[in-house]
């Protein structure tokens, strides 16, 4: 089995990416196993990826290098056990350090048949000045360790500045193999990549048709023992790093009763006032602010990624059985998260009274109350990791008695 961990910053493309990839890997006839790591409690591109017909495993709790080391493990070996995939792939949060969750797996001792390929970071090319500008330091970091570095959205670049800002990549990252994506290619140059991840896939055993995971539950979480920290880096919180405020939600959607058009037309109004009131907290924001409204049918999605962008919108085909929500995700650098969620908050009832639809926010389906702190005793993280292996697979984990610490 090959361990693909695919990072990048807050809407650099690794949802679109990897779905690409799935895809590739699903003709290919590999199985195909994908974990999704977000931020917050609502799950919101993992829904994106089923929806292209794959399964996910979500873990939703922030910050992986410090609170997911034993949801991560349990996770990744049950997936191996129960599931036995040919490739698992992992998608990181964006504010997360990729080159950590590299590590993790690489300390879990897995089988020796098990290989992890080369890190891959994305780089939205068409924000590469602004995010040098408001989130350097933590682009370098995740830049620096990469070894993969992927320029994606070059669909969206002047061809005349593509060498350009490909030599500037490569100058910021030597080692690193230098790549051009692009989610609207996946092409000659796409097929190059997945060559350059993965050069001995044909070597794989064949032992599906179709890429898919196990829907296991396992959603475990406990800071990770002293003896786990093996650099500096990973003694510090990449939430606190990153410095984006962050906030995402669920509502149900009482008596919408929307078409495609009207909900086309909701969502639009929605973004429109979450980015201006955004834009007073930060004119120059970059992050990612996302939101799919299901209308039982159809799912419309809306994204933005940087101050100056309008809107992208697509629609998507909802999942059998699916009732009426709105999912939002609001992540934008330089700001309190608690301005953040008061943004959120009052955007969605401001639209929706508007428009005399009732919304109630859904709770998550576990509390996460941790405080962050890598002082967390190892026989403590050895107790629920045995009691979650021996007792808890398959089901949520409620784990508000947690308490850890960055």
């Amino acid at each position: 089995m090959e361990v693909i961990v695919v990072g990048g910053f807050l809407g650099s493309g690794k949802t679109t990416t990897i779905i690409n990839m799935g895809k590739y890997l699903a003709e290919k006839g590999k199985r195909v196993a994908i974990i999704v790591n977000e931020i917050g409690e609502v799950g919101i591109d993992g829904d994106v990826i089923k929806r292209f017909g794959f399964d996910t495993k979500e873990i939703t709790s922030g910050c992986i290098c410090c609170s997911l080391k034993v949801g991560l493990r349990v996770t990744v070996t049950y997936l191996i056990n129960e599931y036995k995939p040919d490739i698992l792939m992992i998608e990181p949060t964006g504010i997360a350090f990729p080159n950590i969750i590299k590590k993790e797996i690489e300390l879990m001792n897995l089988d020796e048949q098990v290989k992890i390929a080369p890190l891959v970071t994305l780089i939205d090319g068409s924000r590469f000045k602004h995010l040098m500008k408001e989130v350097k330091e933590f682009a370098m970091r995740q830049i620096i360790d990469a070894e993969i570095l992927g320029i994606n959205k070059i669909d969206l670049i002047e061809p005349i500045r593509i060498p350009i800002l490909e030599a500037s990549v490569q100058q910021l990252n030597p080692k690193a193999r230098v790549v051009l994506l692009s989610g609207k290619d996946t092409g000659e140059s796409f097929k190059n990549f997945m060559q350059l991840v993965l050069p001995d896939l044909e070597k794989l055993s064949k032992k599906a048709t179709k890429a898919e995971t196990t829907k296991a539950e396992i959603t475990e979480e406990a800071g990770p023992s002293k003896a786990e920290l093996s650099a500096p880096q990973e003694t510090e919180s990449s939430i606190e790093a990153s410095k984006v405020g962050s906030y995402s939600a669920e509502f149900a959607v009482e008596n919408g009763n929307l078409s495609t058009e009207a909900a086309k037309e909701l969502t639009t109004e929605l973004m429109n006032t979450v980015k201006a009131k955004v834009l007073q907290l930060n004119p120059e924001f970059i992050g990612h602010i996302k939101l799919f409204l299901d209308n039982g049918s159809e799912t419309v999605k809306q994204s933005i990624t940087a101050y100056y962008e309008k809107s992208q919108e697509d629609v998507i085909k909802s999942q059998e059985g699916a009732t009426p929500t709105l999912k939002i995700l609001s992540a934008v650098s330089n700001v309190d998260k608690e301005a953040v969620k008061a943004t959120v908050k009052s955007s969605v009832h401001e639209v929706f009274e508007r428009k005399q639809i009732k919304v109630n926010e859904i709770e998550p389906e576990y509390n996460h109350e941790h405080e962050h702190n890598h002082e967390h005793e190892h026989n403590h993280e050895h107790e629920h990791h045995e009691k979650h292996k021996h007792g808890d697979q398959g089901h949520m984990h409620k784990v508000s008695n947690i308490k850890s610490k960055d």
